[in-house]
């Protein structure tokens, strides 16, 4: 067994009792339907009383909500603490800067529009707006969606460095439906056309009821820190297709003028798109 003393200075210097709420949030991670204190107590290898005291605590700052059957889930207090996470060097809330911007862009054109950046392997949806016309879809804050499925997790995805971009890809791929790019070879030579066009669709990879178009929001220094997505019905006709594609594009690029120079200059240049991505051709 380990001593406490050859332990790397962040684990020896550690709370127990925030490591503890720290892993039960990350089993809560990968349970939205919730878990019982019974069943958390058993992932987590602690006493009932323990847990019981871990998530009464959690629940009075909102990190868990408590289901009226008794299981526990994550809590809405993390959706705003997410939507407040900045990358590193950037000195601005994404989130904000754009809620004008999509405000316009739901009343242009009377379809949700969402704002997704890079968490982990998942596209993370920081801000949204359901849609206003009939039919349209309804969208919300802390929604993930997989990389490879999805017209914003395509952005991030084909804009990511390329040894980052590779992992990915070398991982399995699963295919939600029958327009899922889960070929390796399909997928990259997809993210190559993004990067290329400066905008992705989605022609129902992740449901297959939903299509979407997406394009990056790109800052002063060329890197892709989110993107701008327009999610919309399938079978929805041409040229209402193309004013979606125009309005997404045209509305990123909006969004990517109103970020603000950095403060100081980034670590490391991402290969990213190095300018906005352009206006719709009519």
């Amino acid at each position: 067994m380990t001593s406490r003393s050859k332990m790397p200075p962040v684990e020896r210097h550690g709370i127990p009792a925030i490591d503890r709420a720290m892993r039960l949030l990350a089993i809560l991670e990968h349970r939205p339907q919730g878990a019982s204190i019974r069943d958390l107590a058993g992932a987590l290898h602690l006493p009932r009383t323990s847990v019981y005291r871990i998530v009464n605590s959690l629940e009075l700052h909102q990190v868990l909500r408590r289901s009226g059957g008794g299981d526990y889930a994550l809590g809405p207090r993390l959706l705003a603490l997410a939507s407040r996470v900045q990358s590193e060097g950037q000195s601005f809330d994404l989130a904000a800067l754009a809620q004008p911007v999509l405000e316009r862009l739901v009343a242009a054109t009377g379809e949700a529009t969402k704002i997704s950046v890079l968490d982990g392997d998942s596209a993370l949806v920081i801000a949204a707006m359901s849609g206003k016309r009939d039919y349209a879809l309804a969208v919300a804050v802390g929604q993930r969606l997989p990389l490879h499925a999805g017209a914003a997790g395509k952005v991030l995805l084909a804009n990511l460095e390329a040894s980052a971009r590779e992992l990915v890809l070398a991982r399995p791929l699963q295919a939600h439906t029958g327009q899922t790019l889960s070929d390796r070879r399909r997928l990259a030579a997809e993210l190559g056309r993004v990067r290329r066009q400066g905008w992705a669709q989605d022609l129902g990879e992740f449901l297959s009821s939903v299509h979407a178009f997406a394009a990056p929001l790109v800052d002063r220094a060329g890197r892709v820190v989110g993107a701008l997505s327009v999610p919309f019905l399938a079978g929805t006709e041409a040229g209402r297709v193309a004013m979606l594609r125009a309005a997404v594009i045209d509305a990123a690029a909006r969004i990517s003028e109103a970020i603000p120079r950095p403060s100081r200059p980034p670590r490391s240049r991402t290969t990213a798109a190095s300018r906005a991505p352009g206006r719709a051709k009519p």
